[in-house]
């Protein structure tokens, strides 16, 4: 009795799903939402920041010093391998006017008088400029030129004392009496591609399958097909949309899969803890979006408006997941909504798993938070149940 109830629904799901794939195959919108877009986006990121660090960034010295210690810095500054001196204005204005057209990010002015302040103690002062409209060229030289302008100061006390009879062992521990090593975990190169991209690609794949599950789900009750797709499926909402999300689901699990294949194989991301914590981590976040697709359309069962909530939420999600702005500085509110968005645990599993290679059983909290999602959307399917069964499509 139990196998041919079992032989029953999966006799239903066939017929439900065979009948999407015929609807997937029939209408371009899905191929483009589902592989083209997601592999579009991987085409267009990855090579993009294939080299990591933005290198060489274009900008300025004004030395209106024109001494042996200003030329020396200048030299000492074009030796960071993220600066280049592209140009040596005359003047602020002229510096200025390079910033305004792009010639350069960023300038360092030096003053009149510079090495001969240095030398006497007077403490000379040097101004930098960034263009931060940019944000990574300018933090980048911002670092650069503070960086610089720190090694110079205890360049000119070290030959200073030099100068007066001191010995360098001597000298030293005054100019850092503490040292220290600095080391950046998970990402030690500082690329900006490892940071970036694993959180722009799932993050595109999270909003197509969010516009994908309440597009097809609107396009039943829009063409009044909805009766149809429901009697197909023994009047079960439950096998209906599990029949109709089922091919989705292996497109879109497929589409991620290839994606993360190319970041830690091809590209050679980190992935401490190996490459199947990041699989289960994407097909159970396409779950969850396409489970929030479904709750938004139990409440909204109208295309437009679906597809407006949907784009909505999916957009908000790429800056509420915590990726670039941590959650717990973020207002109550907002850090309560980023709890009920499927990317924001699909991060903790990233860079709990991949990046930090903590023990899996430290992020077995967030692949069932992502389960949830699942859950939450079984008790709204009778009120999609009956939406779909009055097909008022309110254009």
């Amino acid at each position: 009795m139990l196998i041919d109830r079992i032989k029953y629904y999966a006799g239903i799901l066939k017929r439900i799903s065979w009948r999407e794939i015929e609807i997937l195959l029939s209408r371009p919108v899905y191929l483009l939402g589902i592989v083209i877009a997601p592999l579009v986006c991987c085409a267009l990121f990855l090579p993009l920041m294939r080299s990591g660090l933005p290198q060489r960034i274009p900008t300025g010295i004004v030395d209106l010093d024109k001494s042996a210690t200003s030329r020396n810095l200048v030299r000492n500054l074009n030796s960071l391998e993220t600066l280049e001196v592209v140009s040596q204005p005359n003047s602020f204005t002229e510096a200025r006017e390079a910033v305004q057209k792009g010639v350069i990010f960023g300038f360092l002015i030096i003053p009149e008088g510079f090495e001969a302040k240095a030398l006497s103690g007077r403490q000379p002062e040097i101004s930098y400029y960034t263009n931060n409209a940019y944000f990574i060229p300018g933090a980048l030289l911002f670092k650069g030129f503070k960086t610089m302008t720190i090694l110079s100061s205890g360049q000119v006390t070290l030959q200073t004392k030099l100068a007066k009879g001191e010995y360098e062992y001597q000298i030293m521990p005054q100019l850092q009496p503490v040292s220290y090593d600095a080391v950046a975990l998970g990402n030690p190169w500082l690329n900006y591609s490892i940071y970036l991209n694993n959180s722009l690609l799932p993050g595109m794949l999270h909003l197509m399958v969010l516009l994908m599950t309440c597009f097809c789900i609107g396009q039943e009750v829009k063409r009044r097909t909805a009766r149809e797709w429901l009697a197909e499926s023994g009047n079960s909402i439950i096998l209906a949309i599990t029949g109709k999300l089922l091919p989705q689901t292996l497109l879109f699990s497929l589409t991620g899969t290839f994606c993360l294949s190319l970041m830690y194989g091809y590209m050679k991301f980190p992935h401490v803890n190996g490459f199947l914590p990041m699989i289960a981590a994407m097909v159970m976040m396409v779950v969850a979006a396409q489970s929030v697709g479904v709750i938004i359309m139990s409440f909204v069962p109208s295309l437009r408006v679906g597809l407006s909530v949907a784009g909505l939420y999916g957009v908000l999600s790429l800056s509420l997941a915590g990726f670039t702005f941590p959650t717990e500085a973020m207002y109550e509110p907002l850090r309560i909504f980023s709890e009920i968005i499927p990317l924001r645990h699909y991060f903790l599993i990233y860079s709990g798993q991949a990046l930090n290679g903590i023990p899996f059983h430290y992020s077995i909290l967030q692949y069932f938070y992502l389960f949830t999602f699942f859950a939450a959307s079984l008790p709204l399917l009778k009120r999609l149940k009956l939406a779909v069964l009055r097909q008022n499509y309110v254009p």
